[in-house]
């Protein structure tokens, strides 16, 4: 039997044949590194990078090329920005909707001698951006918003609180780790300064590649330093983009991955690709409805959410159910807490440990949700009978 893959929400599965077939043929012909050498390889090499840093900057309306750096994954990024923007004495400003990948650099640093408040979403799977304004204070130095919960699928309003950050002079920063490839991202009309991203989610890239985007007037300091190919005999690390934020030889492989993987997704165009992914989410929220012994949470409206959605079977634990969609239907998901502990801590399902977690890529099919939804409804039918 042939795995339905319901697990995208943690890395998208498969990726289009052209990503296997241009890394394979990149990795063959011109994987060195790029662009510190004057031989062919390294010249083609480092045109491919530079040539993906002037896609995903346009993709995400940034300001200049240089200023998009890359990294391992979102948690890479999300780290250099926090410990490069914040210092004993500051303020930030975090939700409860975000991932560890935010909220343990958080946490380490309020050890430090940084504040930090956590604004709560609302019933629905919402932050107000009026709750975020109230926290604002003097000392505050930075906002950071998870774009897309990676549990519960909602969407934030990440315009309406960029416009608050941009009025109070506050950094504005995005984990897009969910949305990159989903939804759109414009950083001068959404008023964002950072956008942190993966490259093996939605924008259908390999595992092991990443950024951020940094808009222009914002300066993250240098928190680690190495090697650059330029400027060798520089004692310090170089202070210019892209070199400020990254070190040692790149991943020449991941790129090319993430070069692929991103022209893929604008040929095919984000609003089909979400159209698609959002119509088999409300044929699977609507299946699970109707199945008693099954709650969903904060998908009662899905405007504004992306193809994740987290339920339980009552009376089971979601790893059980996890383990039989797995050995008896060959459904891989996710189950658990999604690291993202203080989402289920307001739900209320760290006290049954997490939620069952589907996320739905670009090349699962309505076969596929029938066939998820009916497994559910067997699974219930167990648990009944069994009591």
């Amino acid at each position: 039997m042939k795995i339905i893959y319901l697990d995208n929400g943690a890395t998208s599965y498969p990726k289009p044949e052209e990503v296997y077939q241009f890394m394979d043929h990149f990795y063959r012909h011109y994987g060195v590194n790029p662009g510190r050498s004057g031989y062919d390889l390294c010249l083609e090499a480092g045109e491919m990078v530079e040539n993906t840093r002037k896609m995903l900057t346009e993709f995400f309306n940034g300001s200049d090329p240089n200023r998009l750096c890359f990294t391992y994954n979102s948690t890479d990024a999300l780290n250099l920005i926090i410990f490069g923007l914040l210092e004993a004495g500051d303020h930030a400003i975090t939700t409860t909707i975000e991932h560890n990948s935010v909220l343990r650099p958080l946490y380490h640093l309020s050890l430090k001698g940084v504040e930090v408040d956590y604004v709560p979403f609302d019933k629905n799977g919402f932050v107000h951006p009026e709750d975020i304004k109230k926290k604002i204070k003097k000392n505050t130095k930075l906002v950071i918003v998870n774009h897309a919960s990676n549990v519960i699928g909602t969407v934030q309003p990440i315009k309406e609180i960029g416009r608050i950050c941009k009025e109070h002079g506050v950094v504005f920063a995005i984990d897009a780790s969910q949305s990159a490839g989903k939804v759109p991202i414009d950083m001068k009309e959404m008023n964002i300064d950072v956008v942190a991203f993966t490259g093996h989610k939605s924008l259908l890239g390999p595992t092991g590649i990443g950024g951020l985007c940094v808009a222009e007037g914002v300066n993250i300091k240098i928190t680690r330093a190495g090697g650059t190919g330029v400027r060798s005999a520089q004692r310090t690390h170089l202070e210019e983009y892209p070199y400020r934020l990254e070190y040692g030889t790149p991943n020449v492989l991941g790129i090319a991955g993430l070069h692929a993987g991103l022209k893929w997704v604008m040929e095919k165009g984000l609003e089909n690709i979400h159209h698609h992914e959002m119509k088999l989410t409300r044929m699977l929220v609507d299946g699970l409805k109707q199945i008693d012994g099954v709650t969903l949470y904060c998908q009662d409206d899905l405007t504004n959410h992306i193809s994740v959605i987290a339920f339980n079977v009552d009376g089971m634990e979601a790893q059980d159910v996890g383990i039989m969609l797995d050995v008896d239907y060959n459904i891989a998901c996710r189950t658990g807490l999604h690291c993202a502990p203080l989402v289920h801590e307001q739900l209320g399902t760290d006290k049954i440990k997490g939620a069952v977690r589907f996320g739905i890529g670009p090349f699962n099919t309505e076969e596929h949700i029938r066939t998820a939804i009916q497994a559910v409804r067997e699974i219930v039918e167990f648990k009944k009978k069994k009591g």
